[in-house]
């Protein structure tokens, strides 16, 4: 699906709630990422609840992407490293999800500098895949340090690992 399609989705799925709808910018960060950020009149219903609304309506829009998208390989038989070739798309509400992935990496970096400057491993406190996600990329630059997913469920979290000097 090209950039107009996917910003013509988004506005029907949000048409469909009844809720008004001021303006939407379809931006892409790099080939992979694209931000699809709508202002709306009433946004509590999407960001209440810590944003459970809006993150359905990313879920909706990307299953239906990937319905409309062919692929050569049927998505119960691709595996997470099968997915290099999808692209990232994310829906923003009146701002909170660039709000919050500001904040999930401030949280990354300062946990970073403790790590490097205790030269240890430095546990994050759980998080959602998305949220480590985030961690994983902002930190993959970083030549001193590398990330990992550990534990179960609700429970997951990121460490922080210090490998060593630049």
């Amino acid at each position: 699906m090209d950039k107009q399609e996917i910003q013509k989705l988004v506005k029907e799925l949000i048409e469909k709630t009844t809720v008004k709808m001021s303006g939407i910018e379809v931006t892409e960060d790099s080939p992979k990422n694209m931000w699809i950020s709508v202002e709306v009149s009433e946004p509590h219903f999407f960001i209440s609840r810590e944003g459970e609304g809006l993150q359905a309506l990313n879920h909706i829009v990307r299953r239906i992407i990937e319905n409309k998208t062919p692929s050569p390989t049927p998505p119960q038989e691709r595996g997470a490293k099968d997915r290099t070739d999808e692209i990232s798309i994310l829906v923003d509400i009146n701002g909170f999800q660039k709000k919050r992935v500001e904040n999930v990496r401030a949280i990354a970096h300062m946990m970073s500098e403790r790590a490097r400057y205790f030269k240890s491993n430095i546990e994050v406190d759980p998080m959602s895949s998305f949220e480590r996600r985030i961690v994983h990329e902002f930190l993959s630059e970083a030549t001193d340090l590398k990330t990992e997913s550990v534990g179960f469920g609700p429970s997951r979290r990121v460490v922080i690992k210090y490998i060593g000097t630049i």
